[in-house]
């Protein structure tokens, strides 16, 4: 089976820092490529595609959010050989939070620092509308209000087609999903991050991502939606850096104290 994991370093240099990108609902790492550019030339950044995404679009799709935790941890548990981190967006914040929780759970290396952005806080996460199941018309048009589909796909019907049983299998993922009860906060530092103008995950939403972690950085609040960064990343791409930064220092200070 092909790896989920795109990038990587090219030479045998230990990375100061391996971030692992896990991508929304419906996408795949496209929306991502151009990060490891935009991000130290010191880390090595990973970006992930689910089973049935990206260039994995043939492989059988995952879902269950607990499931396809678990796949990934499998995949990039190998690479887990220096400091790491794992950025999420929406779809993918739920799943950096399982990952994390997950490897905590199996004594396997935490992650130093832990991004999740525009993912409603797992308390808040109650049964509500189940948009995996709208009718085609629905669904496009909420797809359309969200915003990161490509306007190709919505007009190209064979795409439409192609991409349709992705989008609903994701929602699904993510609408079923709930947190183990009796959790208590993860043992590493976390970030949030929100668009002020995200009705799906609001800044009020977001803030609640405190209580999961024993090292809660901050909420950072973007100008736009759902997906604030997709027009220009820069600004979160330079946060994600001050943040993770900020973190692998910490974790830094503390083992050499």
């Amino acid at each position: 089976m092909r790896s989920p994991i795109r990038g990587g370093a090219m030479d045998s240099t230990p990375p100061a820092l391996r971030l692992f990108v896990l991508h929304h609902a419906g996408g795949s790492h496209v929306l991502y490529r151009h990060w490891p550019v935009g991000l130290p030339d010191t880390w090595d950044v990973r970006l992930l595609d689910a089973p049935g995404h990206g260039f994995l679009l043939d492989q059988p799709r995952i879902a269950d959010a607990g499931r396809l935790a678990d796949h990934l941890l499998r995949h990039i548990e190998p690479e887990l050989t220096c400091p790491y981190a794992l950025f999420g967006h929406s779809m993918g914040a739920l799943l950096a939070y399982e990952i994390t929780r997950r490897a905590v759970d199996r004594d396997l290396p935490p992650p130093v620092w832990v991004g999740v952005s525009a993912r409603t806080a797992p308390q808040l996460a109650v049964p509500g509308r189940r948009y995996h199941a709208l009718p085609e018309a629905e669904l496009r048009e909420r797809l359309k209000a969200l915003g990161g589909t490509p306007d190709n796909v919505f007009d190209d019907p064979g795409l439409w087609t192609l991409f349709e049983p992705v989008i609903r299998n994701d929602l699904r993922l993510v609408e079923t999903w709930r947190p183990a009860p009796r959790t208590g906060p993860l043992p590493v530092a976390l970030s949030a991050y929100a668009g002020a103008g995200d009705l799906h995950a609001s800044p009020p939403r977001m803030a609640g991502w405190e209580e999961h972690s024993e090292r809660f950085l901050g909420l950072r609040v973007f100008d736009g939606g759902h997906f604030y960064f997709q027009d220009d990343p820069r600004p979160l791409l330079r946060r994600i850096e001050q943040d993770a930064t900020t973190a692998l220092d910490a974790v830094t200070a503390t083992r050499s104290s």
